[in-house]
């Protein structure tokens, strides 16, 4: 089959991503919009210094967005960083310019707007957010600019934040907003969920899963069982998509 023309190319960097939601999203965009020229692939790198023979070897891309593991290892890599994806220091969408690879992070727009439906302001205005990866960090930005504090809980907890082993009671029933942005539960390893005492969870919780597949994770039905509000992330990801779309196509 022929390759779409130049600058025409999308497509994701990451590891292992098969599973990734964005090709089918671009692909069934791209269907629906009648570009019949335009095609989004998965480019899955071992290591991210494979990079350099990636955009060596394939020279008509017109954007790139990057996934874990590699949405802070790519930063180097790259000749700009837009000044919300610098704030952030994570970038997940990569547009080609004609000075270079320009760096952004669409991931904060995503969960800002799919957020905020579910918000209630004076019961959600203090989370916890589970990871401390790439992803989280788009995080703690949006949190920050909604005005509401944040701890971020990690297996190996730098300092400010804590370790899940200090989740006790008080601090699970006072920050009832809660974030997972770990890989955590995402198919096939379903049963999986964030080691966090469920039984302090209440119904002034509102448990968000940065995972979207499956629909309703493990982390998820844990909190609905203790009467939480909760959502997945296939509406975060659907809005940092379009967000890109728009990102490449801006001249």
């Amino acid at each position: 089959m022929e390759k779409a023309g130049k600058k025409n190319r999308f497509g994701l960097l990451g590891r292992n991503i098969s599973y990734s939601f964005s090709r089918g999203y671009f692909t069934r965009f791209f269907e629906e919009q009648g570009l019949k020229e335009y095609s989004y692939e998965n480019f899955d790198l071992p290591e991210i210094s494979d990079l350099e023979t990636l955009l060596k070897e394939e020279q008509n891309l017109g954007g790139l967005n990057v996934t874990i593991p590699y949405k802070q290892q790519i930063i180097p890599y790259l000749h700009r960083l837009h000044p919300e994806a610098r704030e952030i220091g994570a970038v997940n969408t990569i547009k080609f310019t004609r000075t270079g690879l320009e760096g952004y992070n669409t991931d904060a727009h995503g969960f800002q707007k799919s957020l905020e439906p579910f918000l209630r302001k004076r019961d959600h205005a203090h989370a916890l957010i589970l990871g401390s990866g790439g992803a989280s960090l788009a995080i703690a930005y949006s949190l920050k600019k909604l005005g509401i504090r944040y701890v971020t809980v990690s297996r190996t907890p730098d300092v400010g934040q804590w370790g899940y082993d200090e989740l006790i009671e008080e601090r699970l029933k006072s920050h009832t907003l809660i974030i997972n942005c770990t890989p955590l539960g995402t198919f096939p390893r379903v049963e999986e969920k964030p080691e966090i005492p469920y039984d302090y969870i209440t119904t002034d919780h509102l448990l968000f899963d940065l995972v979207y597949n499956p629909e309703k994770t493990a982390f998820m039905k844990a909190g609905e069982q203790m009467g939480a509000a909760i959502s997945n992330g296939q509406a975060m990801l659907e809005f940092q998509a379009q967000r890109a779309w728009e990102i490449w196509q801006e001249s």
